[in-house]
This record gives C-alpha cells, sequence and structure tokens, in this order.
C-alpha cells in the first residue's frame, strides 16, 4: 500500500475516533411532528373529522396549531380550519375533532398550509412544526402539502 494510502486510512481512523457520537437526544431533535386525518364521520347535518398528533420532534411543544384548508367536491376552497393541539410534551398524542357543516363526501381535499402557531418550551417560536411535519391520512380524503 503506498504511503500516501496508509496516511489518509490514518487520518480516517483519527477523525473516527474524535468525532462525538450521536447521543439519543441528537437523534430525536430530527424526529417528526405526525399528524394523521384519522377518520371522517358522518353526522347530523356535517362530517366529523378526528386529527391525531404525535411530537416526536425531540422538544416539548408549549403551542401548536395549523392552518388547514378545506376543499369541496367540485375542488374549491370552501373553509379554513385552525387544527389547535395546544401543549404537547416529547412522545405526546392528542386528539381533536372538527365539525363541518357539509356531508363527508363533500370534501375531496384538506391542505396544510402552514404552521397557525408553533411555541417551543421556552415560548419562543419554532420552525419545527413545519420543517418535522409528517401528514397522512386513514380516510378517503387527501390530507397534507
Amino acid at each position: 500500500m503506498p504511503l500516501w494510502s496508509r496516511c489518509l486510512v490514518t487520518l480516517s481512523a483519527a477523525l473516527l475516533a474524535i468525532s462525538p457520537a450521536v447521543t439519543p437526544a441528537a437523534a430525536q431533535e430530527a424526529g417528526e411532528f405526525r399528524l394523521e386525518l384519522n377518520n371522517l364521520e358522518p353526522v347530523d347535518n356535517g362530517c366529523r373529522l378526528t386529527f391525531v398528533a404525535f411530537n416526536a420532534t425531540g422538544i416539548e411543544l408549549a403551542q401548536t396549531s395549523y392552518d388547514v384548508a378545506v376543499f369541496d367536491d367540485t375542488g374549491a376552497v370552501s373553509e379554513r380550519l385552525i387544527l389547535e393541539f395546544g401543549h404537547l410534551p416529547e412522545d405526546k398524542t392528542r386528539v381533536v375533532q372538527f365539525l363541518l357543516n357539509r356531508g363527508c363526501d363533500q370534501i375531496s381535499r384538506l391542505l396544510l398550509n402552514e404552521a397557525e402557531e408553533c411555541l417551543d418550551a421556552a415560548g419562543q417560536s419554532s420552525r419545527i412544526c413545519m420543517e418535522a411535519l409528517s401528514a397522512s391520512s386513514r380516510a378517503d380524503v387527501i390530507f397534507g402539502s
């Protein structure tokens, strides 16, 4: 093996030895804020929407809410909702429900516009609610960005 190659191997090994290990807390910071449209349920003169939020971001969130646009069965934006999940400690799940004055079959899509409010435990505004957002739907309605 040429001398330059041995030096490169030695240098690589030395750099690996002094680089900091990834801690569980650092791994959690790269986590997710999972938001799921869990269910649509027809009720008298309306539709009950159930959402499930799970804070796996690795930080405590003092306040969380999302601005959501509702598209009707023709594809037009017909309404806006604010999904308020409030205080979400690390690894906390919260369920919220909303009642819309329309049939469930009159909802074609729900668009997550933006995090309306996202405050960390210190009360500082954070982008993690959008940057770590992972949206999904168990219903027959498109949900996400």
